[in-house]
């Protein structure tokens, strides 16, 4: 197939070139024309290849829009032309014409071709219907634009479709970059950061829309009705949105929840190795903290404070902030016969409980598994 393409491009470029040769349709040597029409069967066979790109919905709307700038032009080229004024001579008029005519015409292909994604094909019959094709817009909250990481969950290639971003969340965003509070300020410059970010990503389709709903002056209901009207989905790390959202029947992925679901599992009875970093509420108990910033906290192990330590896991519980980490202090050298599996430290152990309890967040250590 790809053969039989190629054969078909050079039997059509060699074809134009001999009419530019024999017919000479351009002043000058018959070679000058030749080189011309190649160049003009060039250009065909890039257009073509291009097209071939573009889906039936890109199509479909380029086509109409070309039509309609076509129409456009031939109405305002009418009345143009029966201008009987001495002031514009004939030449001007049908100059004007011309330039009107491709004007309106490239203008209403770009806009069809731009705005034909959001076409209804199905209510066009079921010819032009293809229900293996699905689609796949994302829309984004500014609240995951700000948070930072689905810059990096893009950059996994783990996020597909396209990228949608609303005008009125630009302007939310804006207006938190222009606070007069510094931290908002800086919150809001975040994002916009990491839009740019976004856009200059080869992998992802980002694409900016002007849909609004003046009648609606909440942000979040906003984000669900164009979610409903493009079928998209939408992805935020706010609880609130995420509720009302599936309240209206809206698919919301949050950000907190893959983070979570990517913790490393831990069961009863594994051993592990933690740096405790400070006193727990209860008595005699002591709180380390993983990399992935889950909480353990250990019986008996106030007096390991600022020391690494080997303990048993005891529970693991599920709470709304995370998952929490209960377990005991290993008393005693590790049982080389054990089932259960070590996880060692990979950070630095901070040096001193000065400098842990200096620190603005806690250091965290997760081991790497390793057979007891």
């Amino acid at each position: 197939m790809r053969t039989d393409i190629i054969i078909i491009r050079l039997v059509f470029s060699a074809i134009l070139i001999a009419a530019g040769y024999i017919l000479r349709p351009f002043f000058g040597h018959r070679l000058i024309s030749a080189a011309i029409a190649g160049l003009i069967a060039l250009a065909i066979i890039i257009f073509e290849v291009r097209v071939q790109r573009a889906s039936l919905k890109t199509l479909i709307g380029a086509a109409v829009g070309s039509i309609m700038g076509i129409i456009g032009a031939y109405l305002i080229g009418t009345l143009i032309s029966h201008q009987e004024s001495p002031a514009v001579a004939p030449e001007t008029k049908t100059f004007l014409t011309l330039a009107l005519t491709f004007f309106m015409a490239y203008v209403g292909l770009m806009v069809g071709a731009a705005k034909g994604d959001y076409l209804d094909l199905s209510a066009l019959g079921g010819i032009f219907s293809d229900k293996a094709t699905r689609r796949d817009y994302k829309i984004l909250d500014t609240s995951v634009i700000i948070d930072g990481r689905i810059a990096d969950i893009a950059e996994t290639g783990f996020l597909s479709g396209t990228i949608v971003i609303p005008q009125f969340i630009l302007r939310e965003l804006q207006q938190v970059a222009d606070s007069p509070d510094a931290s908002k300020r800086q919150r809001g410059r975040r994002g916009l950061d990491m839009l740019q970010h976004l856009q200059g990503n080869s992998k992802l389709n980002v694409q900016v829309v002007d849909t609004d709903f003046p009648a609606i002056r909440e942000v979040d209901l906003k984000l669900i009705e164009l979610s409903k009207q493009l079928e998209a989905v939408i992805v935020t790390n706010d609880f609130n949105l995420n509720k009302v959202a599936q309240l209206h029947g809206v698919t919301v992925l949050n950000i907190n929840e893959l983070a979570n679901a990517l913790k490393p599992v831990v069961l009863p009875g594994e051993m592990m190795r933690v740096f405790i970093f400070k006193e727990g509420k209860e008595i005699n108990q002591g709180v380390a903290y993983l990399d992935d910033g889950t909480m353990v906290v250990v019986d008996n192990a106030r007096k390991m404070i600022g020391k690494e330590a080997d303990i048993l896991v005891t529970g693991v519980t599920q709470t709304p902030a995370g998952k929490m980490i209960f377990g005991r202090l290993c008393e005693g050298p590790i049982d080389s016969g054990a089932t259960s599996e070590l996880r060692t430290a990979n950070g630095t152990v901070r040096r001193t409980l000065r400098d842990a309890r200096s620190a603005i967040t806690p250091t965290r250590h997760i081991g790497q598994d390793e057979n007891s």
